[in-house]
């Protein structure tokens, strides 16, 4: 595939726009690399990354082992997504902890929008096309529903929490980074942007490696062999994510440890994730789970102490996120 330097630009943009999305608990940069027409291209490279290419390396020298890579492709993809991932998690852990109705709102569009996108790809619907649909509805759903864990500071569980999160971060509508919380690890690898801690930083992506090359093989298998039926049940898991990047919710529950015993506190002021709730106990270790549920916008207030809902700023957000997809559909036929 012959591209100009202006298309690995745009390229760089999409990976932009991936990181972004993979930073924030509730939507996949999957979503964005499938509604931006590079998914599959990224699938692919991915899964032909193996020890074959060592041996084009050695006999056929390196042009022709960075074209078997697809190695602009990588770098120009990757170079965005590392920016903005590093930038985005930084700015994502203030935009969550203090305008949450806002940054969920902008995400609620985009997610609307990916879900015409997605479904829109399968050509034949069947019984089974329709039962992925529905089992990816649920399965997503239930994994929205699921507590979050207090944080965990172990090397080897942040390298497993990388190769979980790696998968559902190439997969659309499931999050790596809600999976991130759901284990412990986001807030983990959230202070660890943030301090530029690296060796921490190093044990994730070294993790995410090993779970990306493996998952890539299962995918470009699924996509070959069972395209409509894979379609639907991504289209399904973007729906059923839905729930979670709902902007307004009530906290409803709280486990904390507290001298051996368990105490649970309801009510919680609800500022859109426990990081929040972080700040006002003295041992944020001693946090076991928080549970969130989605409500109307005209309880927000009532149930959230008198916060306000933003109700038109958040519908403004909503639009601006919807056409967010139709720009990036636009990009991706640019460069099919």
């Amino acid at each position: 595939m012959q591209r100009r330097l202006s298309d690995y630009l745009i390229i760089s943009l999409k990976g932009l726009a991936m990181g972004a999305a993979d930073a924030v608990p509730g939507v996949s940069g999957g979503t964005i690399a499938f509604i931006s027409g590079i998914y599959e291209e990224l699938i692919t490279t991915i899964s032909n990354v193996n020890l074959g290419l060592l041996k084009t390396l050695r006999k056929s020298g390196f042009s022709a082992f960075w074209k078997a890579l697809n190695g602009n492709f990588l770098v120009a993809l990757l170079l965005g997504i590392i920016i903005s991932f590093v930038f985005f998690m930084r700015l994502a852990k203030y935009l969550i902890e203090y305008h949450p109705v806002l940054i969920w709102s902008f995400f609620f569009g985009l997610i609307i929008a990916s879900i015409y996108f997605v479904g829109k790809q399968i050509n034949k619907w069947h019984i089974a096309t329709y039962s992925a649909l529905i089992i990816g509805t649920l399965l997503a759903y239930y994994i929205t529903t699921v507590p979050s864990s207090a944080s965990n500071d172990s090397p080897y569980f942040l390298f497993f929490a990388g190769a979980i999160a790696i998968c559902a971060m190439i997969l659309p509508g499931i999050s790596g980074s809600f999976i991130l919380l759901i284990l412990g690890a986001y807030k983990t690898l959230s202070d660890a942007f943030y301090d530029y801690d690296f060796q921490r930083i190093a044990i994730f992506a070294s993790g995410a490696l090993i779970g990306l090359l493996s998952f890539s093989h299962v995918l470009k298998w699924l996509f070959k062999n069972h395209k409509n039926i894979t379609l639907a049940l991504l289209t399904g898991f973007i729906f059923g994510s839905l729930n979670k990047v709902w902007p307004w919710k009530t906290t409803g529950l709280v486990i904390e440890k507290s001298s051996g015993a368990e105490m649970y506190l309801s009510d919680i002021t609800n500022l859109g994730n426990l990081t929040i709730y972080q700040q006002q106990i003295s041992d944020f270790d001693s946090l076991k789970v928080i549970s969130e549920s989605s409500i109307l916008p005209n309880l927000y207030s009532i149930q959230n102490s008198g916060l306000d809902a933003q109700l038109l700023p958040a519908i403004i957000l909503m639009i601006v996120g919807f056409s967010t997809i139709f720009i990036l559909e636009r990009l991706g036929k640019n460069i099919e």
